[in-house]
């Protein structure tokens, strides 16, 4: 055998090489469809978690709003009582203080951002109170209102039976006075049988009747005076004399003064004349009219007034009288 080194031209036998490029590409394969499906499983799993929690969001979000409209509704209540009876406040401040209370509370928790479990029971419990008692509220206050209803028509019905009877008292105040007025008209005395009698009063005392002026001194004035309904009793009767002159007599110091008449006004009169009458009877009357003055010639007007009425007159003349006169 021999050796050469030289390579030979028959080519030699070699082992056949592995081939590893498959597998290669089998496990990048495997490891990319385990982590695909990995990230897969895991964003699936995510949004799970995500769609739970939203739920559970959107869950305590509505239970939240639902307690806060009970809240609202259970304060649209409360703001409707206590604004239609705040007269009634003072009777109900216990109650206010204890509701201001629970308002507090209920707020102090729907404030907050998340509310647990045990929050919203709580929420729930203090809101169901304040229901509760808002309800008392409404029977404390529908009781006080048909109370007040009813003091109000008992007022109102008092009202009316004032009025009635201050009416009832008007009219017969009215009527009494009008038959009061009527009375008192109906019952003036009448005068008639009017006498005028100059008179000169003599020494020795007899009077002698005369129409001579200068003779005169005094005037015996006489009349009759009747009234069937006039009450038993003294009365006043007021003399009037206007001399020749037309000027009204008056002399103070003989008992002279002023009346009222009804139709005149204030006027003057000459005597006053007190009448004991008695009911139903005729009285004659006589007075005689002396004055610390000369009687005048002409005409003596007399008026005689009872109860402010003029109930009649009479005139007589004096003369002068004499030779020359």
């Amino acid at each position: 055998m021999s050796t050469t080194n030289y390579p030979s031209a028959t080519p030699q036998s070699q082992p056949p090489k592995k081939d590893y490029k498959n597998l290669v590409i089998g496990l990048l394969a495997a490891g990319f469809l385990g982590t695909w499906g990995y990230l897969l499983w895991n964003n699936n799993k995510q949004e799970q978690v995500q769609t739970q929690q939203q739920s559970q969001i959107t869950k305590v979000t509505d239970e939240k709003g639902q307690l806060q409209k009970n809240f609202d509704d259970a304060l649209v209540r409360l703001d409707s009582l206590t604004g239609t009876n705040n007269k009634q406040t003072a009777q109900l401040n216990e109650a206010n203080g204890q509701i201001g209370k629970l308002k507090g509370q209920i707020r102090g928790l729907l404030n907050k951002q998340h509310l647990t479990e045990a929050e919203k029971k709580k929420a729930e419990d203090l809101i169901k109170e304040l229901n509760d008692k808002v309800s008392s509220m409404e029977q404390q206050i529908a009781q006080l209102t048909q109370d007040n209803q009813q003091l109000t028509a008992d007022k109102t019905q008092l009202t009316q039976d004032k009025e009635k009877l201050t009416n009832d008292l008007s009219t017969t105040t009215t009527a009494k006075q009008e038959l009061e007025k009527k009375v008192d008209i109906a019952s003036t005395l009448n005068a008639s049988n009017i006498s005028i009698t100059p008179m000169h009063e003599r020494k020795d005392g007899k009077d002698k009747e005369t129409t001579t002026a200068r003779k005169v001194n005094k005037l015996v004035i006489g009349f009759d005076v009747a009234n069937r309904i006039a009450q038993t009793g003294q009365t006043d009767v007021y003399v009037c004399i206007t001399g020749p002159d037309g000027k009204p007599i008056s002399v103070p110091a003989l008992g002279s003064g002023n009346f009222t008449s009804r139709d005149d006004g204030d006027k003057i009169y000459t005597a006053k004349v007190p009448v004991d009458f008695e009911s139903g009877k005729s009285k004659s009357v006589q007075f005689a009219w002396k004055q610390n003055s000369e009687f005048m010639k002409g005409n003596y007007k007399i008026e005689i007034y009872h109860n402010g009425f003029k109930i009649g007159e009479g005139t007589r003349e004096l003369k002068k009288g004499g030779l020359f006169g």
